[in-house]
């Protein structure tokens, strides 16, 4: 698997942060292949803290970018899959005598392969942003939640089915995007992690930041993942979006970020997250 690193220009070791997408077809820079334009939230992300003197690893996903011949079938991928590859990152920065301490930094489902990960090998500092406090049927229940009332009850029996470790073969043409065939066993194995337990069981220092204008994860999330980690520190970032953008209580407004590379990350969210890093 191949990734990029970030190392600043002045001398070493510095602490290094794996960096890891979200959800979809993200890459390493943070764009959804989905999306006609491009953010560059995590690119930008990388650089600055790069500039503050902290080392960034950051890669596509499998299946995506550099990394696209790793792709599976999509009945055959696992959430293990990705906590996997962010472990295998680990542990390498962890053999590094260019870096001094090691994080782990995950974006949205990001944020739960990263704890997983993190779990697993042992880090000294998680960052988790707009990251989800509840299993993932419980997020998809709730984003689902405005769909009109046959389709919310037909996912609300699926998601039920697939807690149970079933299968649906039968599914709506309104829902198969989320819940076509192919990607349940995805689903079931993401829905198998709970981030509250994680965190939990995580024995390393913790941050956790939501926005007041996310769309996708509500900021809330962030307070309970801080709730149930003892001595960790929270950020809600006013006005910012899921992609670390600032933007204005206006819907349009807020996807238009999504496909704005040129629109900076929101005010004060790097200082913050480089000075944790440094402490």
């Amino acid at each position: 698997m191949q990734a990029l690193e970030e190392i600043p220009e002045t001398d070493g070791p510095h602490p290094a942060a794996i960096l890891i997408a979200g959800s979809g077809p993200t890459d390493k820079d943070g764009n959804s292949l989905t999306l006609t334009g491009k953010n560059n939230s995590l690119k930008m992300l990388a650089e600055e803290l790069k500039a503050k003197g902290i080392a960034v690893i950051r890669y596509d996903k499998r299946g995506v970018g550099d990394n696209a011949a790793l792709a599976k079938n999509e009945s055959e991928l696992r959430f293990d899959d990705y906590v996997e590859d962010a472990a295998a990152w680990v542990r390498l920065a962890k053999e590094d005598e260019r870096f001094t301490n090691v994080a782990v930094i995950g974006h949205s489902e990001g944020a739960l392969v990263g704890l997983v990960a993190a779990n697993q090998e042992g880090v000294d500092s998680y960052v988790s942003l707009t990251g989800v406090g509840r299993t993932a049927d419980e997020l998809l229940r709730e984003q689902l939640s405005t769909l009109p009332a046959a389709q919310r009850e037909e996912a609300d029996a699926i998601l039920e089915q697939l807690a149970q470790g079933e299968t649906v073969d039968d599914v709506g043409p309104e829902l198969q995007q989320i819940f076509r065939p192919s990607v349940q066993p995805y689903l079931q194995s993401w829905m198998a992690y709970d981030p509250i337990e994680q965190v939990e069981k995580l024995d390393a220092q913790a941050m956790f930041v939501g926005g007041t204008r996310d769309l996708q994860v509500p900021a809330r999330d962030a307070e309970l993942l801080h709730e149930a980690k003892s001595g960790s520190e929270l950020l809600i970032v006013d006005g910012m979006n899921h992609v670390l953008k600032s933007v204005p209580d206006d819907q349009d407004a807020n996807m238009a970020a999504y496909s704005d590379p040129e629109l900076p990350l929101v005010d004060g969210l790097v200082d913050r997250i480089a000075e944790f890093l440094k402490n």
